[in-house]
């Protein structure tokens, strides 16, 4: 699902084009996490629109954490309403939408599973962000290698720590490291140091 928030008709000339793929284990609040990057940019002056391409059928577009925070019962019913299986020819559309995307910065959220169908989704991207939860620690190497495989550019391998009390930033080059707390749906997370330090980031990258 593409959120048609911004006109992209007209190619954005002499600017990079970024597109940044938002990965990891399920569960690990990659949704939450992607909403509080959109917020955050949209605070900091000039910084680029941050187009978003939700590339897994699950029904979660940018829609769901603000149903979330004022009702979470009906948003979950809406979200179980609009789920869709991940067939070849969603993958085929949504490597589609980001293969086109021309706007300076995009963001790309995509399933928690290395499958054919993300593999294909991925390789249109240039960039990605790692994001794994306790669940999901013992699968990071396997995501690094997955990436790398295609391509990707790792600018990000973050924790998702949820029982935390604050984020931590452990190094900030090559690759930005360690953990932002409690991603939790609903949650207002765009002031989070981590959050910050990303949106900060890709704002760096999408000035070239």
């Amino acid at each position: 699902m593409i959120e048609l928030l911004h006109s992209t008709d007209e190619p954005q000339k002499d600017k990079p084009i970024i597109k940044v793929v938002l990965c990891g284990p399920p569960q690990s609040g990659k949704s939450c996490l992607r909403e509080g990057l959109k917020q955050a940019l949209s605070n900091i002056a000039d910084a680029p629109y941050p187009y978003v391409i939700t590339a897994c059928p699950d029904g979660e577009g940018a829609w769901f954490s603000e149903a979330a925070r004022r009702d979470s019962d009906l948003a979950r019913r809406l979200k179980d309403a609009y789920k869709a299986k991940f067939t070849p020819d969603f993958a085929n559309k949504a490597a589609g939408w980001v293969r086109s995307a021309n706007t300076p910065l995009n963001i790309i959220d995509v399933g928690g599973r290395m499958t054919d169908e993300n593999r294909l989704i991925m390789r249109e991207a240039t960039h990605a962000i790692i994001l794994a939860g306790d669940e999901g620690k013992g699968e990071v190497p396997k995501w690094e290698e997955f990436c790398r495989n295609l391509n990707l550019r790792i600018i990000a391998n973050i924790y998702s720590d949820y029982q935390g009390k604050e984020d931590k930033i452990e190094s900030e080059s090559p690759i930005l490291t360690d953990s932002v707390h409690y991603l939790e749906r609903g949650e207002h997370v765009s002031s989070r140091k981590m959050v910050q330090a990303l949106a900060q980031l890709l704002m760096k990258l999408s000035r070239g």
